[in-house]
């Protein structure tokens, strides 16, 4: 009877509605996606305010962490030399995601397990999933045009037999719907899972599954980050290939520390 009861009181995809110019908009994700940006707004310029070329701060060091040994170093092994230009789309989005995602560690329901979070992660809602995946692929396909020309660009979806035509256009059609459902569905079901558990178990032993569970939710957020940004350079990298077998460019030496400096002007 407790499940029949708490089948009732989860609800899935509601969200209080505004209207802005004639459009219907999402209230608390609208509210949540403008209050991530402006964190990661908040930390970029602290970074670019107390950026040295010597012995580098707490923060400006994670900063060169994520931008040499996660994203540029990837970027590098992915694109090749033209990989500097792509470093600042990836950290954005890596960064953005991270700060949308853990966004659940502010608890902001007045009342768990019956009513909304003020501010949920946005990332738990499919549209700004979508819209960053859209992003993305439009770049892809506009830095495919542009290395490739307008021959090679739809040269390359014949590839490598004309008869495989069909399913390279599904492939291009089914990577933002992949990217979007991947982020999305993650981030949505630790947001039900936490739901789900303060609706079935007793109210003295919430607050030791949630201690129990927000550490993984966080481990997840950080994962579905890296992610996305994983395939938003390696798409950039075969969109730019002019390699048939879409082969990501060779590894090369790492990025370096230079990088930072060059990005942040």
């Amino acid at each position: 009877m407790r499940t029949l009861w708490a089948a009732k009181s989860i609800s899935v995809g509601v969200h209080p509605m505004i209207s802005l110019f004639g459009l219907k908009v999402d209230g608390d994700i609208a509210a949540s996606t403008v209050l991530a940006a402006l964190v990661f707004l908040a930390l970029g310029f602290a970074v670019r305010r107390k950026a040295t070329s010597g012995v580098p701060g707490k923060l400006q060091l994670i900063f060169e962490i994520i931008m040499t040994d996660i994203v540029g170093s990837l970027a590098e092994s992915a694109i090749g030399p033209k990989y500097k230009r792509f470093v600042p789309i990836g950290v954005t989005l890596f960064l953005f995601i991270l700060i949308s995602n853990w966004l659940s560690l502010i608890p902001t329901a007045f009342h768990p397990g019956s009513s909304a979070e003020l501010l949920p992660p946005p990332t738990s809602d499919v549209n700004l999933p979508l819209a960053m995946a859209l992003l993305v692929i439009v770049w892809v396909h506009f830095e495919s045009f542009r290395a490739r020309g307008f021959g090679g660009y739809f040269r390359h979806y014949r590839q490598p037999y004309l008869a495989l035509t069909p399913i390279n256009v599904i492939e291009e059609i089914t990577k933002p719907i992949t990217m979007t459902f991947r982020l999305f569905g993650n981030m949505f079901s630790g947001g039900l899972m936490v739901l789900v558990m303060t609706t079935l178990l007793p109210i003295y032993i919430v607050p030791v599954g949630e201690i129990v569970w927000k550490p993984f939710d966080l481990f997840i957020g950080a994962i579905q980050a890296y992610i996305f940004m994983l395939l938003t350079i390696l798409y950039m990298g075969m969109a730019m290939s002019h390699d048939e077998s879409h082969d990501p460019a060779p590894v090369s030496a790492p990025a370096t520390a230079d990088l930072v400096l060059e990005t942040s002007h």
